[in-house]
């Protein structure tokens, strides 16, 4: 199948929506799949306000249509809802084509948090861009039926992987501690050092131990300069992110507006239990406390967390595997009848 695939977050972005499709992709083009990908870098940018690391399409929508066209593609899959996006979205309904969407990040709870502009107003705009999507793919049931009651129609469950020969656990408490020696417990926070991800939740809880925070964003210089005493370590990638896990004792996820969280299956396969808030995302994913703690309180939920044990967690992650979400993605794309 020739595949299309319009995505405004690609790389050199790292987040949990470009680490799927970048393995989704390899995996299907392994199985004889083509791809094309339209992203950023084929085109003139800007940076995106408030988040100068994510670069934003300017005018696109002559050379989406021109891309698309030569391709000639089996099925359009649009991943985003940015510039990119709406121009390919666009150019879809103008030619009653069939396309698919996905819904990656909760858009409205973002800018509420950002800018305190209200749900209502955000979710409208979002149910225009998805209404003619023959499939909105969507990570977990909850999200589905939270998206379905605010009117959205035709979400199709689309799930995540991880790489279980990457990210994998420590064969001992030595080993941790020859891969981090500061004082134990060591608790850790893996992704975008931005404000909707809450992080500050987690920087406050008075907890013994060390606290890590490994990546990059917008507000890591103002989180640095208020928490000198965290280990902020930048953004790792392959088998160095894969040995910060693995050296950890909890990992935290403080984040309440997430639809998902790659995130989480990484640290569980990592052998490192999870604490984090009841709200979607965990509560799709860590559905066995035997591998996590939910807790409106952060600290208790780090307290408890601490007490699972590493073989469990490392267990429950063995559902998850990149082919099962490669064959999903597929199976929910809408070919082109020509």
């Amino acid at each position: 199948m020739k595949i299309a695939l319009i995505t405004d977050a690609w790389a050199p972005q790292i987040n949990g929506v470009v680490r799927t499709y970048e393995n989704v992709v390899a995996t299907l083009q392994s199985q004889k799949d083509e791809f094309l990908v339209i992203h950023p870098g084929l085109f003139k940018t800007i940076p995106c306000p408030t988040y100068r690391e994510i670069r934003l399409a300017l005018h696109p929508g002559r050379k989406v249509r021109k891309l698309i066209e030569d391709y000639k593609p089996d099925a359009i899959h649009i991943a985003t809802e940015g510039p990119l996006g709406w121009a390919a979205r666009n150019y879809c309904v103008r030619q009653k084509i069939p396309f698919t969407t996905s819904y990656h990040t909760r858009f409205p709870e973002y800018i509420q948090t950002r800018f305190k502009f209200g749900l209502s107003w955000s979710y409208n705009i979002l149910r225009k861009f998805h209404a003619p999507s023959a499939g909105i793919m969507v990570t977990t049931q909850s999200l589905k039926k939270d998206l379905e009651d605010r009117g959205f129609a035709k979400c199709k469950i689309w799930t995540r992987g991880v790489d279980l020969k990457l990210f994998t656990a420590a064969k001992s408490a030595a080993e941790k501690k020859k891969l981090i020696s500061d004082a134990r417990p060591i608790l850790m926070y893996v992704g975008r050092v931005a404000v909707e991800k809450g992080i500050e939740n987690f920087l406050k809880a008075d907890i013994p131990g060390t606290k890590y925070v490994v990546g990059n964003g917008p507000q890591l210089n103002h989180l640095k300069a208020k928490y000198p005493y965290v280990r902020f370590v930048g953004t790792k990638v392959g088998k160095e992110l894969a040995s910060y896990y693995r050296a950890a004792d909890v990992f935290v996820f403080p984040s309440r507006t997430d639809t998902f969280g790659i995130v989480l299956i990484e640290a569980l396969a990592s052998g490192v239990p999870v604490a984090a808030y009841p709200v979607h995302g965990p509560i799709d994913i860590i559905t066995s406390k035997k591998v996590g703690i939910l807790n409106d309180n952060l600290e208790i939920a780090i307290e408890e967390a601490l007490k699972l044990k590493a073989k469990d967690c490392v267990a429950f992650a063995q559902k998850y595997s990149w082919q099962n979400c490669a064959k999903l993605f597929r199976d929910n794309l809408e070919k082109i009848k020509r």
